[in-house]
């Protein structure tokens, strides 16, 4: 049975445009229902249009709390009877109630090698330390910030050279390579979570997740 996928968004939605592309061409055996953002004028919602997906502006800006507007997007999801819900680029922190109602079925990436840099910030962090290395990281989500279980993690090295804005582009290539394979394992059912740790293909994976090699 093909799975569905709502994508909730804040800006320009590169990640979400991957995981479309993925999704069109049946790498991804999946429909993406829906692309919901929580900025009217997020570009990813003209992506959405564009592809014949349903866009839709919900801004939190007119909710009263965090955990209103969580109830409201909640009930929006459901309606498009998700299977998965795909966070790419979504500048919100989530209510526990809200993450634990798609418990095992909300997937985050976040651009550092987690869990190092958690939160913001990350390319400016990293070159700021002086790190080596830097990447971005496919987690399950849980009401910890950045800290469900770790899935993917993808490195490369950080040149003398590099900018914020270099850096961010590169990994930025990752990112748009690692979420829709994450994504087709778990429409394959291949991919879970148990007990805080990630299965895949029956296998445990390591806390620090599968490394991706490029």
């Amino acid at each position: 049975m093909t799975k569905r996928i709502v994508i909730l968004v804040s800006g320009n939605g590169s990640n979400a445009q991957a995981i479309i592309d993925a999704c069109a061409i049946g790498e991804i055996k999946a429909n993406v229902c829906a692309v919901i953002a929580n900025k009217s004028n997020a570009y990813a919602l003209v992506r959405a249009k564009k592809a014949g997906i349903d866009a839709v502006a919900l801004p939190h800006s007119t909710y009263d709390s965090r955990e209103e507007y969580d109830r409201v997007l909640a009930k929006r999801i459901i309606n498009y009877q998700a299977d998965l819900v795909v966070l790419a680029g979504f500048m919100r922190i989530l209510s526990a109630e809200f993450v634990n109602q798609f418990d095992g079925k909300l997937l985050n990436i976040h651009p550092s090698i987690l869990p190092k840099y958690r939160g913001l910030n990350t390319h400016q962090r990293a070159l700021d330390n002086g790190d080596g290395e830097h990447g971005a990281s496919v987690h399950f989500v849980t009401a910890e910030l950045d800290g469900g279980p770790i899935v993917v993690s993808a490195r490369l090295f950080i040149n003398d050279d590099d900018t914020v804005d270099t850096l961010a582009a590169r990994v930025a290539k990752l990112e748009w390579q690692i979420y829709p394979s994450v994504i087709k394992w778990f429409c394959n059912d291949e991919l879970s979570v148990r007990d805080g740790r990630v299965w895949l293909n029956d296998q445990m994976l390591p806390k620090c997740g599968m490394l991706y090699e490029h």
